[in-house]
This record gives structure tokens, C-alpha cells and sequence, in this order.
């Protein structure tokens, strides 16, 4: 039975929990594009995503995830540690030598869960399209989900990928882009003004839809279903996810601050307030 809506809200807080302490134990992480990704990650494997119990990397009859802004790692381990896919116990060693979870993700480790190593950004959806258009091949009708910063699309493969997905008509794929305005260095329109995203996806022949409420696990519902709904008809689907970075916790929203900046002992104490334990701490 899928998780209501009160269940995912207190996975969602035990998982800005998990963030928080894991990037605080080795003063080194990615925090804010992970707080801010949270509501997303957890209703999508929890109640969107149909999952086969066990990892196997062809994901064949099921659906499969693709993270490409790897460096929000803090976030997409714990969702997968809480889902099943290997130790809760397992998040205490984040960044730590000889470790499964690296800083970013690789493959190499063996991490259930993992399919792609996403340290360079700009890759994921061009690895996501091969795997779509395999379980073309293959008759699997599952769907292949991916994440993108939205200042990983200042980078060029994106396009040639995104491109290549409605002239090939690749409709079993629904990429989200985590709008939060922020990357390392600033905000995107100082960095890099991209203009209207929606604009972009919609010339080269995408089905775009918005969830102007990103961190709203209600909104975040009603959209991957909208999305779910307008696969296989012919275009590949893209979400705009609207999103605070540092969602959750006071003085790390509203700025890219932390972006990636670990807390100090005050900070993480007054974080983990806000975001009182709802199920157990690793």
C-alpha cells in the first residue's frame, strides 16, 4: 500500500535529518539543492515510481530513476536508504574513505540503486534517453525518470540530448528540472540567463508542464500523475519542479549560501529543530 500524504510528510523531515547530519559529520556536502529536492525524491519513490523489490541493473519491468545533478547525493541516498535499497546504518559513512556513498555517485561501488556515476554534470539525460529507448526495444512499457539542476542546463550536452528526445520520439521519459534559481556561485540570471526554460523545452518539441509549488507534496502529486498521464503520445515530458533551495531550515533558504556548505555544531542543532525526528535517526 503506497504511503498518504501525513506518511511522506514525516519520511520528508526524517530525510532533511539524514541531509543535515551526514553532510555536518564531514564538514563537506551538498545541503541546499538537497533540502530543497526532498518533498520531490521521496513521493517519487515512495508513491509515484513502480519499483521491483531488489536492485538489478537492466531494471527490467520497472521503473527507473537517473539522478544527474549528482552532487545533491545527500538526499537521493537517503531516499534510497529508506526505501529499501541498503542500510539506513549505511548513511553514517557519506564521504568517508572506502565508502559506497561517495560525494557524488558512482557505479563502481556496487550501491543498490545507483545505475550511472553523476560527477560531471550535463550527462544524465543522454544516459536516461539509452535506457528509454532500450525498454523500447525490450517491450517494456515502464517509464524512465530523471533530475536536472537548473543550472546544469548552462551546459551543453543537455541540449543535444534534449534534442535528440522529441526527434526521436522517446515518450516513455519524464525529466525533471529543479527550478530553484541557485547555483554555486549566485543566482542563474547572474551566472548564466537562460531565459524562459519553458520556452526552450517547448521549441524542441517537449511536453512541458509546472509544479509552482515544489516543495508541496500535494502539488508534487497531482503533477507527476498529470506527467505520468501524457506519456506515450509521442513527445518526451518535462517538468519545471519550482523549489527552495534549503527548504526547511530558516537561515539556509532564500539564499545560495548552501549550496555547498556544511553547518557548524549551532547551525545543525538549530536545523535538527526545525525538523524534529518523526521516525529514527541512523
Amino acid at each position: 500500500m503506497k504511503p498518504n500524504t501525513q506518511q511522506l510528510s514525516d519520511l520528508t523531515i526524517q530525510v532533511r535529518r539524514d541531509i543535515l547530519r551526514m553532510v555536518h559529520a564531514v564538514n563537506s556536502g551538498h545541503p541546499g539543492g538537497s533540502l530543497g529536492c526532498t518533498e520531490f525524491l521521496v513521493t517519487l519513490y515512495q508513491n509515484i515510481m513502480e519499483r521491483k523489490e531488489g536492485f538489478d541493473m537492466d531494471g527490467i519491468g520497472e521503473d527507473i530513476f537517473f539522478l544527474s545533478n549528482g552532487h545533491i547525493s545527500p538526499v537521493f541516498y537517503s531516499v534510497l536508504a529508506r526505501s529499501g535499497y541498503f542500510p539506513v546504518s549505511e548513511l553514517a559513512t557519506f564521504r568517508l574513505l572506502n565508502s559506497r556513498l561517495q560525494g557524488h555517485p558512482t557505479t563502481h561501488e556496487g550501491l543498490p540503486g545507483v545505475r550511472i556515476a553523476s560527477g560531471s554534470l550535463g550527462q544524465g539525460l543522454s544516459v536516461a534517453l539509452g535506457a528509454a529507448q532500450a525498454k523500447k526495444l525490450n517491450g517494456d512499457n515502464h517509464i524512465i525518470y530523471t533530475l536536472h539542476g537548473d543550472g546544469e542546463l548552462q551546459e551543453g550536452q543537455n541540449w543535444e540530448a534534449i534534442m535528440y528526445a522529441s526527434a526521436k520520439k522517446v515518450d516513455n521519459i519524464i525529466s525533471t528540472i529543479d527550478l530553484n534559481g541557485k547555483q554555486i556561485d549566485g543566482t542563474t540570471d547572474e551566472v548564466l540567463p537562460m531565459g524562459s526554460i519553458r520556452a526552450k523545452f517547448e521549441a524542441f518539441d517537449w511536453d512541458v508542464l509546472e509544479i509552482k509549488e515544489g516543495n508541496s507534496i500535494d502539488a508534487i502529486l497531482a503533477g507527476l500523475n498529470d506527467a505520468k498521464s501524457r506519456t506515450g503520445k509521442g513527445k518526451p515530458v518535462c517538468i519545471l519542479l519550482h523549489t527552495e533551495m534549503g527548504n526547511g531550515v530558516d537561515f539556509m533558504m532564500h539564499t545560495h549560501a548552501w549550496h555547498g556548505k556544511a553547518p557548524n555544531n549551532d547551525q545543525l542543532a538549530s536545523a535538527l529543530n526545525q525538523n524534529i525526528s518523526t521516525l529514527a535517526d541512523y
